[in-house]
Formats: C-alpha cells, structure tokens, sequence
C-alpha cells in the first residue's frame, strides 16, 4: 500500500530575504478567497493598497534594480580600467603603469584606481582578505588565483569574462589576457575570490592603516 501523502507534510526552507514575499502571497490568496465573485487584480490591488504594501513593493524594486546597476557598473569599470593597461610590461614589485607591474601590484592598482579601494599587496593576502566563490559563479572583476612557483595562490588575475582573465604574468611578460581552460591554467588553479561590497570599507581601513604605520616607520632624513 502506498504510504499517504498527508502524513509526510513538505517542508520549504525560506531564505530570509523571501518569507515576507511568500507571508505576502498567502494573504493576496486568502483575501481573493475570501471575495468570490470579485475581479482578482482589483481585489489584490486593493489588498495591497490598504495595507500600504504597493508603495513598500515599488520602493523594494528601486532599491533592487539600483544595488544591480552598481554592481554592473562596478564590474565594467574594473575590466575597462584594466585592459587599458594590456601591454604594460611586468616588473617584479611593480604597482605602476610607468614602472611596471607583478601580479598582486596590477591587481591592487586596478582596484585602487577603479574602486579607491586598497588590497593587501601579495597574493596570497589578496586571497586571505576577500570572499571565497566557486569557479561557477566567477563574474567579471573577481579575483582568479594559481599555483605558479610551488606556492598556493602565488599568482593573481581579474577575471573579465567568458573564461578569461587579464594579469601580468612573470618576467618578460607584459600585461595579457588568458584563457583559464587552457591546460597550464587548468592544472595551477587554486580558486576564486570576490571583493565583497560588505567588506571593501574595512579592507581599505586596514589598508591605510598599514600604509600610515609604514610611513611613520620610515627614518626621516637628516
């Protein structure tokens, strides 16, 4: 005998974000049930209108479609803003266009340049100090990293798209695009990261910070 439905209730986890929608929805349901007979969009209409929820819903979709336009904004400019540097010769500790960039000082200068926003200087702490994602879920202007000289997340690039990233590469090299399925890159992946919007304000705190202590370290000169 088949086991009956009704003795196995279904339950659905809502994220936070989305029970207010659904509490929302029951109510619009349970309010047009209630008036049968009537035109379903007057009655929902008017449902949302007493409570006051219209003016509550249009807010919430100006504030959703301003947060996105931000983020697509914010993702554009890095990856214009870096690809105006394609060429630019690499230079072991370099963090400018005139003297040249390593990997981890094109990726901070980017970011500086586009967002204000100052990263850690070495990769390694690049990958330490953002957000950790999956390789699926990689948008342009998120940070790319690889295993290049035996070491975990020694090497560092902006993803820009369509399985590419753009970084300076070693000694000789200048500043390129690459496609992250090729072999080399396949093998020496070590993860993806993300400059969460949260947490630019304390990474760029702590940054000035580091750069205040580093300059009141300095000797002045007599």
């Amino acid at each position: 005998m088949a086991p009956r439905m009704d003795r196995f209730p279904i339950v659905i986890r809502l994220r936070p974000m989305f029970r207010w929608f659904y509490i929302l929805i029951l109510l619009v349901c349970s309010s047009a049930q209630a008036a049968p007979g009537a035109a379903p969009t007057d009655d929902v209409d008017s449902f949302l209108h007493d409570k006051g929820l219209l003016t509550q819903l249009a807010e919430m979709r100006q504030t959703v479609a301003g947060q996105a336009h931000q983020v697509v904004d914010r993702t554009s400019d890095l990856v214009v803003t870096a690809m105006g540097f394609l060429g630019v010769p690499y230079r072991r500790g370099g963090n400018s266009a005139e003297t040249g960039f390593d990997c981890s000082g094109f990726v901070r200068n980017i970011y500086q340049q586009t967002l204000g926003l100052l990263l850690t200087r070495q990769a390694s702490e690049q990958a330490a100090s953002t957000e950790k994602i999956d390789q699926k879920d990689l948008q342009p202007g998120d940070l790319v990293f690889f295993n290049t000289m035996r070491r975990a997340f020694s090497h560092v690039g902006i993803y820009v798209g369509d399985g590419k990233f753009i970084h300076s590469p070693r000694s000789g090299g200048k500043v390129r695009v690459e496609d992250m399925q090729e072999s080399y890159w396949q093998k020496r992946f070590n993860g993806a990261r993300r400059v969460a919007p949260e947490a630019q304000a304390g990474n760029a705190q702590a940054a000035a910070l580091q750069a205040a202590a580093e300059v009141q370290a300095t000797p002045t000169p007599r």
